[in-house]
């Protein structure tokens, strides 16, 4: 996925060293119950829209706006859905640290669509028939199942 010009800037100084960055994402629901997925750019697998929260954005409006680009969906906040950090290191070298917010949303609007870069591929899936998908997404998911259930952390270390 191309950085944002924040990171490009920060990876100037830093190079490949660890950065804590900021994510927001969403798990996006159809009146029909179906979750909207994207397959990802830069690895080809499925996954929720989600992406950076960038200077000054609040993160729902980050998580709306990767959303729509990503998707072509109009989607609607109902609730916070969790909070937690990864750690990846990418192929270029590049060590990262996220720490991301994930919001439970229903669709309002837009029509499905691939934006050809960050998303290759766009659908609604039944959560019975979901294609393969790795551990962080599998926990939005089930985190934002309840419409009303309270937000997801990992608790607190001894």
């Amino acid at each position: 996925m191309p950085a944002s010009p924040y990171v490009t800037a920060m990876r100037e100084h830093v190079g490949h060293d660890l950065l804590l960055l900021p994510g927001a994402g969403a798990v996006v629901r159809d009146d029909e119950g179906r979750i909207l997925l994207m397959r990802r750019g830069d690895d080809g697998r499925w996954g929720l829209p989600a992406g950076m929260i960038e200077p000054g954005e609040q993160p729902a409006d980050a998580a709306l706006r990767e959303v729509f680009e990503e998707t072509g969906i109009v989607a609607e906040i109902e609730r916070l859905g969790g909070v937690g950090t990864h750690e990846t290191v990418y192929p270029n070298g590049d060590h990262c640290s996220y720490l991301t917010v994930w919001f439970r949303c229903r669709a309002v609007g837009g029509e499905a669509r691939p934006d050809g870069d960050e998303s290759l591929e766009v659908g609604w899936f039944f959560p019975d028939a979901l294609p393969p998908l790795g551990e962080r997404t599998l926990l939005r998911i089930a985190t934002t199942e309840d419409a009303i259930a309270p937000a997801w952390f990992p608790p607190p270390a001894a």
